[in-house]
């Protein structure tokens, strides 16, 4: 799968979920991080990656429609601890067939991941 990771997640996650066979790039290695979210959703969009991250500006359905993009995995927390979030996260891209994510918007919190198809 071809990710995006937003400058909200841990930087070592790249590496965790390129282990697991993943094409990924992060906002800091493209010199975007600190840019609009308009600026990284173009480059999802263009590049046509799966974004993953905590900005809850890309959580509107209306303006981010399932089947619209290429996905989005929104992390939701209590405590986005980093070190857990990189545990979380690659034991979502372990035990869940992501692939057929592509196009949808995921939600992921401690216990749940909800999945909103096109």
């Amino acid at each position: 799968m071809k990710i995006k990771l937003d400058e909200n997640l841990p930087l070592g996650l790249a590496a965790t979920l390129q282990h697991l066979g993943h094409s990924v790039h992060t906002t800091p290695e493209e010199g975007v991080a600190g840019e609009s979210d308009a600026v990284i959703w173009e480059a999802c969009k263009r590049e046509k990656r799966f974004l993953i991250t905590q900005d809850l500006d890309f959580s509107d359905l209306r303006r981010f429609a399932p089947g619209s993009h290429s996905g989005i995995l929104l992390i939701r927390m209590f405590s986005p601890d980093w070190r857990y979030l990189t545990e979380r996260i690659a034991e979502i891209f372990r035990n869940e067939i992501v692939e057929e994510w592509f196009g949808c918007f995921v939600v992921a919190t401690e216990r749940k991941i909800r999945v909103v198809r096109r």
